[in-house]
């Protein structure tokens, strides 16, 4: 089992696990037993409070499995990594789900609405930890920490834990920007319960991010310092991604500036784990030079059925065995690939490219039923097997393996990107190079190297590194890939050999409870 500071504190003491954040309750104040002024009250309190809101990223409530923080959702499926993790892959190319769950189907026909009850979960996770950052924001001003008698190098450490907060605050709006463009917008400036939340564009929730990115460059520590914490290095990977997107949330490009920060990354000393199956394991916590930013998880210390446990059990079957896969008391028989995505690798069954990482045994290559885990292929990439293929003690269902939300790889692929659309300050040969890095880890040698690349190269590329890492969607929108009809896969549309879907499906629809709840609100075109 591991042993992480910010689980460890998360687990001494309740603070701010009712804070209630959905509709137009977003600004208001916790509802506790425990006041701020007890809480914030010592710079232990502070460390804390902090892990509630890390916290809020791996588990689902305060009090175990079955708790959740968040209404309106089952609790078992309220984890913030599950619920992006069904928005970015399910309705693309990479992922079906057999399930019949609530809102599972609606997302690979793309035909979900405004009242889908997993975007109504993903849209109040990414509100409720705003909430939380919000409350830590405001309780760790400079006035607040000299009232309390907290200084030197007490106040220090603070400054420290409210930019961190700043970037998971930052980083939930750029979720919403994504997914939902227009969402409610509140800050720690907002009065608190006095009127409801007003709606903010996508360019000024752009501009808001990145004014927020920049501010706090030089208040979070180095990069590398402590894995699992916010540091630079998240900061200039948030910013490569919001700006490698910048003409879709803006319709302005910001290649340069894509380049710019990744650039920055690059350079701060992370490097390429020498195995990619590493990446994935339940010890990836473990002398990792690549992952910038994860989520944590922990089989004992953040029980709940939502991330890596998720994302585990839902690939595998009890047919394939699940103690195969460090879960022995799991295998659920849920997602599973379309042919598209080995197709994508070529000579998947050769084992020339290592990230191709799937089950075929008992299954068929193409997707022909929605309702059969053995149509299409199994994705075993994540495990809660240790890197050596060791099962961890007292492992049954739930997962100690980390889940990247930033690392090198990804970085590596948006200055490519970034050079290939022409930004400045880069060259095709560095471009060249780093992708031809990736390839020569997938391949164990040069025999994957490529003489030229272009943006075709790079769109499969990605799903080659990043495929399963909730980052498809966003992709596939980027390449013009999404919607329309130009690029089909298998049950796109509802339709079997795929069908076009219209443009206004590139963004989620606002929750129906919220726009009725918060006459502030607009609803997104086309729903």
């Amino acid at each position: 089992m591991k042993r992480k500071n910010l689980q460890k504190s998360l687990l001494m003491i309740f603070i701010t696990g009712c804070l209630v954040s959905c509709q137009k309750n977003l600004n208001r104040s916790p509802i506790n037993t425990t006041t701020d002024n007890v809480a914030f009250s010592t710079p232990l309190g502070y460390k804390q409070a902090l892990a509630k809101v890390y916290g809020s990223f791996a588990t689902t409530g305060s009090s175990g499995a079955g708790s959740g923080d968040i209404a309106g959702i089952d609790a078992g499926t309220s984890d913030f990594v599950r619920l992006y993790w069904n928005a970015q892959e399910l309705p693309t190319d990479e992922a079906v789900c057999i399930w019949n769950d609530p809102g599972v189907p609606d997302f690979h026909n793309n035909s979900w609405t405004s009242n889908n009850v997993i975007l109504l979960g993903l849209y109040n996770r990414s509100l409720y930890q705003i909430t939380l950052a919000n409350s830590y924001i405001n309780e760790s001003t400079d006035a607040k920490l000299a009232s309390r008698g907290i200084t030197g190098a007490d106040a220090a450490d603070v400054r420290n834990y409210r930019a961190e907060a700043r970037f998971l605050r930052a980083y939930q709006y750029w979720v919403l920007m994504d997914m939902f463009g227009n969402p409610p917008f509140v800050t720690e400036a907002t009065p608190i319960g006095k009127t409801l939340p007003p709606q903010i564009s996508r360019t000024a929730l752009f501009n808001y991010i990145e004014s927020e990115l920049k501010a706090i460059d030089p208040l979070l520590i180095t990069p590398m310092k402590q894995y699992g914490r916010v540091d630079q290095g998240a900061d200039w990977a948030l910013l490569s991604r919001l700006y490698l997107n910048a003409q879709v949330y803006t319709g302005t490009a910001r290649y340069t500036d894509a380049i710019t920060y990744a650039n920055k990354v690059i350079s701060a000393g992370y490097s390429l784990m020498p195995q990619y199956k590493n990446l994935f394991t339940s010890d990836n916590n473990v002398n990792n030079p690549e992952v910038i930013l994860p989520v944590e998880y922990d089989l004992v210390n953040t029980q709940n059925y939502g991330g890596t446990t998720f994302i585990i059990n839902s690939s595998i079957s009890g047919a394939m065995g699940p103690a195969n896969y460090g879960v022995p008391g799991g295998g659920w028989g849920g997602n599973h690939t379309t042919q598209v995505l080995p197709q994508i690798f070529g000579d998947y069954s050769g084992g020339t490219d290592k990230r191709a990482m799937f089950y075929t045994t008992g299954a068929k290559e193409n997707t022909t039923d929605e309702t059969t885990f053995t149509s299409g292929f199994a994705v075993v990439k994540f495990t809660n097997l240790t890197s050596a293929g060791a099962t961890l003690p007292g492992a049954s269902t739930y997962s100690s393996t980390d889940f990247p939300l930033f690392r090198l790889g990804e970085v590596y692929l948006n200055y490519i990107e970034a050079v290939l659309r022409s930004g400045s300050g880069g060259t095709p040969a560095q471009a060249l190079l780093y992708f031809n890095a990736l390839r020569a880890r997938a391949y164990g040698n040069a025999s994957g190297a490529v003489a030229t690349i272009a943006l075709s190269d790079v769109i499969n590329e990605r799903a080659r590194e990043l495929y399963w890492e909730a980052t498809r969607r966003t992709d596939l929108i980027r390449f013009g890939m999404f919607t329309g009809g130009s690029y089909l896969w298998p049950f796109k549309g509802g339709v079997l050999a795929g069908t076009a879907i219209p443009d206004y499906r590139a963004l989620y629809p606002l929750p129906a409870t919220d726009v009725t709840a918060n006459p502030n609100l607009k609803q997104n075109a086309g729903y």
